[in-house]
């Protein structure tokens, strides 16, 4: 190398220097910036080279006056400095030629980089040098339309291009020896060895930066980027990758393969990071996808049907995570998950069938438990519903596959015979949860089994059968304050509530509100008994239920007040009607209830009995013995009802029954002081299910004929199928429709003059 000394304020040219003198005094500068800038460069030297170039663009001295040289001179002779400039940045590219031609691979990365940072560095130092002659000369000549004329370190880059860079590439559409020695580079990696990660970036951010548009500088693309690099290393990727994957599978199983597929995108998505352009992101993500996922995508569907069997969630979250990037691919995994869901679930409804002939402890045919089978249900529910919201990330299409499978499983398996055997059994598990002989639950553990409850109850088609069993339960607990808790009951309507809307707990809500106003009635009623000095020997309190709330209607059977109840029961019934005027009341006997205290016996017991058995029982207060025809006429209970109290009385040994003659015992012996002698007459139980459907089927008549009617009214005519198809729509939210239903409502409606049929075939006028 040859020796160096830096020029002093002595060897600057004069002001008034021609082109030549300039350039020689400049070139010596430009040079030093270019090839030894590691060696540094005094302030005093660039502010020399800075001076000459403003001295030789701005003296007027060269031909013409100062006018003239302001009109036309400056632009001359920066016109002539630029074009030294760009002859000796060509000839610099150029003379790198032949080095780099003796290279290949990692040495020519290297040897490329280093070049290029030291061009690029001394051409950001040259630029600022020639600052005035962009912000005058340059700017000038762009600004009147001059296309090949470029900011300094544009043309610097131009130069690099032209001279230099296109000479190290290939012809015939193939990648030139830099981006082969890149992607060769790049397969290293692949293939697990270390690389230099930033010479790659180097190289490959010369390719952004020369994206130069000769024709109009001031617009930068990704052409050289990607012509000479892109193109082929997607090329390149794909190759790879198809001759991997097909060897993998091969040799592997396909969980392995997802986990090697897995890797292989993370590592493709850290190499946009590490050196691409980001513009390659998409491209290069679909290529990878492509063959990575796409075209072994079947060997997945057909795995998955294993990973589920096995529970293997972590493959499953795996395998969703790898197929839902391609578009369509996660369709035949809902499906099979389905499929899978369905089956589980009609399995855990068989698990807890009771076998065809086994006997309870009673000795009696053993019955399905709506615990057991509600929470069969909801164990499927929980664990798919675990899976959809963990490997699934609560994907749309999988949680429809759940809930339709649910649907299917809850509505249709081997213990819901009919339709509405699903809902009864839900409606007895939430009596069960909420009554208050549930000890085994706390407040919060009884408010997550509500909870638990609803995921059932969406699933359920046929919502108002669950409505009328529920309502009957509700009933019976408020009746006879078998609650938990007011709060729970109230928390359960609400829950209701929020899914089915207000009309479908307008009743439940108002049969809860009945049992507050009953509290203040008997206090009001007692107070009254207290100012008017009535023995309090009887504790009386009282529900006034609003008929047309409540699924409770009288009996037919009469019912003779007992003589020691005859006395409150006239003063309440005046009470009441004093206070309401107007009103009716109608004694429900069947369900009221009463606590008899014995005074025959050496031990003292309460009874805890029906309104029926209290009648009995008090006859026998003149009498130790008496004919069932005495008891009958005693108490005026039709025989259909009286005869099972007999029985039950008899059986708990209160009574003895020799023939048609009952007598008191007085020998009766019991455990427990409070003996529970109102037990339920199983031949009631039976009528319950049946009233309750007959109930629905009532009701469900009147939904048709309003729904049909407000539609019509709404449209005035309508063609028979679009009437069918629109009065299911709005009714299958409630229970699912029948096609035979509707029409009968139709014909119904017709008779009865609200349609007409029209003159147009399967037309149906509305009549006002």
């Amino acid at each position: 190398m040859s020796a160096w000394r830096e020029p002093t304020k002595a060897d600057k040219p004069p002001k008034d220097a021609d082109l030549q003198t300039a350039w020689n005094f400049l070139q010596t500068g430009v040079e030093h910036i270019m090839t030894r800038m590691s060696t540094g460069m005094t302030y005093q030297y660039y502010m020399l080279l800075y001076t000459t170039i403003y001295d030789y663009c701005t003296v007027p001295s060269r031909g013409g006056s100062l006018s003239a040289q302001h009109k036309g001179g400056a632009s001359l002779q920066g016109a002539d400095l630029y074009k030294k400039l760009n002859h000796f940045l060509a000839e610099h590219c150029k003379s790198m030629r032949e080095e780099g031609e003796k290279l290949t691979d990692i040495e020519l990365l290297k040897y490329y980089a280093r070049q290029w940072d030291r061009y690029t560095n001394g051409a950001a130092y040259v630029h600022k040098l020639f600052n005035y002659l962009n912000k005058h000369w340059v700017k000038r000549e762009k600004d009147e339309g001059r296309k090949d004329v470029y900011s300094i370190y544009t043309l610097a880059l131009v130069a690099w291009k032209r001279n230099f860079f296109k000479y190290i590439q290939n012809k015939d559409n193939e990648p030139s020896r830099l981006t082969q020695a890149v992607l060769k580079q790049i397969e290293l990696q692949r293939n697990g060895e270390a690389i230099d990660n930033s010479l790659l970036k180097r190289v490959i951010d010369s390719y952004v930066a020369l994206g130069i548009d000769e024709s109009d500088a001031q617009r930068q693309n990704l052409e050289v980027y990607h012509d000479v690099f892109q193109v082929y290393f997607l090329q390149t990727t794909e190759r790879y990758y198809k001759a991997e994957s097909a060897a993998f599978v091969a040799n592997n199983s396909v969980p392995d393969y997802m986990k090697k597929a897995e890797e292989r995108l993370s590592e493709e998505a850290d190499r946009i990071n590490l050196y691409l352009h980001d513009s390659t992101r998409k491209e290069l993500k679909d290529y990878c996808e492509r063959v990575l996922i796409q075209e072994h995508q079947e060997l997945m569907w057909d795995e998955f049907q294993n990973l589920l069997d096995s529970d293997r969630e972590s493959d499953l979250a795996r395998m969703y995570g790898l197929l839902v990037r391609v578009e369509n691919a996660l369709k035949p995994l809902r499906e099979k998950f389905e499929a899978h869901v369905k089956k589980a679930g009609l399995a855990a409804v068989e698990r807890v069938i009771p076998a065809p002939g086994a006997l309870n402890e009673q000795g009696k045919q053993e019955v399905l438990d709506p615990k057991a089978y509600i929470e069969a249900l909801l164990s499927v529910h929980t664990k798919f519903g675990d899976i959809v919201n963990g490997p699934f990330r609560s994907e749309l299409g999988f949680n429809g596959s759940l809930d339709r499978a649910c649907r299917e499983f809850v509505n249709k398996n081997a213990a819901a015979t009919t339709a509405t055997k699903s809902p009864e059994l839900l409606a007895n598990y939430c009596d069960m949860l909420l009554r208050k002989s549930n000890r085994d639950l706390d407040p919060d553990s009884l408010e997550a089994a509500l909870n638990q409850a609803m995921v059932i109850f969406k699933f359920i088609d046929d919502k108002d059968v669950f409505q009328k069993f529920y309502q009957k339960k509700l009933a019976q607990r408020l009746v006879n304050a078998n609650s938990a808790s007011d709060d729970s009951e109230s928390s359960m309507i609400s829950k209701l509530k929020d899914i089915s809307g207000f009309d479908y707990t307008n009743k439940l809500t108002r049969m809860f509100s009945d049992v507050s106003v009953g509290r203040d009635v008997t206090e009001r009623f007692k107070e009254k008994e207290r100012r008017d000095g009535h023995s309090d020997d009887i504790d009386f309190s009282i529900m006034v239920l609003g008929t047309n709330f409540w699924p409770l209607a009288p009996t037919a059977s009469d019912y003779a007040v007992p003589r020691q109840l005859e006395p409150v029961y006239e003063r309440f019934t005046k009470f009441y009607n004093d206070v309401h005027s107007g009103r009716k009341l109608t004694w429900l006997w069947h369900v009221s209830k009463n606590e008899l205290r014995t005074t025959y016996l050496s031990q003292k017991y309460i009874f805890m009995t029906s309104a029926y058995q209290t009648a009995i029982l008090t006859l026998f207060n003149e009498n130790d013995s008496l004919t069932f025809k005495e008891i009958q006429t005693g108490t005026q209970i039709s025989e259909n009802i009286l005869k099972p109290q007999m029985t039950l009385l008899a059986k708990a040994k209160v009574l003895t029954q020799d023939g048609d003659t009952y007598d008191l015992n007085m020998g009766f012996k019991s455990k427990k002081i409070r003996v529970q002698l109102n037990q339920p007459v199983r031949s009631e139980q039976k009528a319950e299910a049946t009233e309750v459907l007959a109930a629905v089927d009532e009701d469900r008549k009147f939904i048709y004929q309003a729904t049909i009617v407000r539609l019509m009214k709404a449209r005035k005519t309508m063609k028979h199928q679009a009437l069918i198809q629109d009065v299911t729509a709005q009714i299958s939210t409630k229970f699912t429709p029948k096609v035979s239903d509707i029409k009968k409502a139709i014909d119904y409606l017709i008779d009865k003059e609200y349609l007409e049929r029209g003159d147009a075939k399967d037309t149906y006028n509305y009549l006002a």
